[in-house]
Formats: C-alpha cells, sequence, structure tokens
C-alpha cells in the first residue's frame, strides 16, 4: 500500500502536465491561426491600397487631359448655342421682313386698284391738245435725276462685332434688312467683323 501511493501521486501528476501541455497546444495553435488571419487581412489591405494608389495616379496624370476635352466641348457648346441663337434671329427676321413685304404688296394693289368709272373720261371727248412749247416737252422728256440720300442727313455707322449678323444688327436699330443691304450696297446678309455699316441717317 505504501508503494502505491507514490504511483498513483506520479500518475496524477503526469496527468496533469499532458493536460496542460493539450491546453498550451490549443492556445498555441488558436493564436497563430488569428497572426495569420490578421497577416491574410494585412496583405488584402496593402494591396487595395496600392491599387488606390495607382487609380489616383492614373487620374492625376489624365487629370490635364480631361481638363482640356471639357474645355474644348464647352466651347463647342457655346459655338453650337451661339448658331442656334443666329439661327433663330434669322428666321425671325425673315418672318418679320415677310410679312411687312405681303403687307406693302397688299397696300400697293390697293392703291392701283382702277377708279369707277364715273370718275372716267367720256369716250366723245376730245383729246387735251398737245403742248406747243418745246421746253415743256423737254421738262416732260428727261424729268430730274433724284438722290435718295442726298436729304437724309449724315449717316449713322455700326461697327461690325464678333457673333453679330446682319439681321441682329437690323433689329438692334429698328430697320429692315433690306434697308441695310440698300444702304451699304450688300449683295447678301454676309457681314464681316470689322466692317462699318450704315444703320440709320441723323
Amino acid at each position: 500500500m505504501k508503494m502505491g501511493l507514490p504511483l498513483a501521486l506520479c500518475l496524477v501528476c503526469g496527468i496533469g502536465v499532458v493536460s496542460s501541455g493539450c491546453v498550451m497546444k490549443e492556445q498555441y495553435e488558436a493564436e497563430k491561426n488569428r497572426a495569420l488571419n490578421f497577416q491574410r487581412l494585412l496583405a488584402q489591405e496593402e494591396k487595395r491600397t496600392g491599387d488606390l494608389d495607382a487609380e489616383a495616379k492614373r487620374l492625376k496624370r489624365d487629370l490635364p487631359e480631361l481638363e482640356a476635352k471639357n474645355r474644348e466641348l464647352t466651347a463647342q457648346l457655346q459655338t453650337v448655342r451661339e448658331q442656334a441663337s443666329r439661327i433663330k434671329e434669322e428666321n425671325d427676321a425673315l418672318r418679320e421682313s415677310a410679312a411687312i413685304k405681303a403687307k406693302e404688296e397688299m397696300n400697293r394693289s390697293l392703291d392701283h386698284k382702277p377708279k369707277s368709272r364715273s370718275k372716267a373720261v367720256p369716250k366723245g371727248n376730245p383729246a387735251p391738245p398737245a403742248p406747243t412749247d418745246p421746253l415743256a416737252f423737254e421738262k416732260a422728256a428727261a424729268p430730274m435725276a433724284t438722290f435718295p440720300d442726298m436729304d437724309k442727313g449724315s449717316p449713322i455707322y455700326h461697327d461690325v462685332k464678333p457673333g453679330e449678323t446682319l439681321f441682329r444688327v437690323a433689329r438692334q436699330y429698328g430697320v429692315q434688312v433690306d434697308k441695310l443691304k440698300e444702304w451699304n450696297h450688300l449683295r447678301d446678309t454676309l457681314i464681316e467683323v470689322g466692317q462699318k455699316l450704315i444703320v440709320g441717317y441723323q
């Protein structure tokens, strides 16, 4: 019995050491796996950070080109808007000019309408005698030449600016496009920047 007690104590101590060794191994494996997971996450974050840095560098490198394209598109858009505005103004001016011409033609047709027959000269009356004065005949045959612009006063000039059209100038000064063409001896509606146009008389 005396020999059995130390043996039992040895067995108990051995079991305790083995059990503590198993616990230590499990803790070691758990810490090892945790460290591996942390390293894997750290590597993923470093890769993501590297990708973001590369993308930022690429965007920074492409930024001047993108800004130049943006400026070019903005200029093209402004040009298209100006062209659309000019076309609208020209259409409005043409519409107004056509309406004015139609009104003038209607007035001329009303003025040239034949008088009533009651005011006509009877057929039996003889024709009036021809003038015997040769000077009177010369005056009737050769009327004096008229210069429509001589009695209008001094002309008012307008310097054509970039983006302006003949229709816009006509609307600005409240005159007809045909008048501007007549005053400035223009064959069409094309004008140039810096050109001096007569827009009226004072």
